[in-house]
């Protein structure tokens, strides 16, 4: 969003920063299913209602990954055992 209101200047277009950024660090894309986004909306409770949090809450813990975050409310629900968390 940065780039497309012009706060953030690139010669590059994102998608092709993205694909270089993958093959440079050797990491994998995770890809989100019906069965992700559903549960995304069934989290255990209390869970604030940011959706983009919630997919990525879901996605962790459907893959068993761990998510690196500052996120105080997504380190508070990890630290309530809902999802694997480690503080940056």
């Amino acid at each position: 969003m940065l780039v497309t209101r012009g706060r953030l200047p690139t010669t590059k277009h994102a998608l092709s920063w993205f694909d270089d950024f993958l093959e440079a660090v050797d990491v994998m894309v995770r890809e989100t299913s019906t069965k992700i986004l559903v549960a995304s909306s069934y989290l255990p409770q209390p869970i604030h209602n940011d959706p983009a949090d919630r997919i990525l809450i879901a996605t962790a813990r459907e893959y068993d990954l761990t998510i690196i975050t500052r996120d105080r409310a997504i380190l508070s629900y990890g630290a309530a055992g809902h999802v694997r968390t480690l503080e940056c």
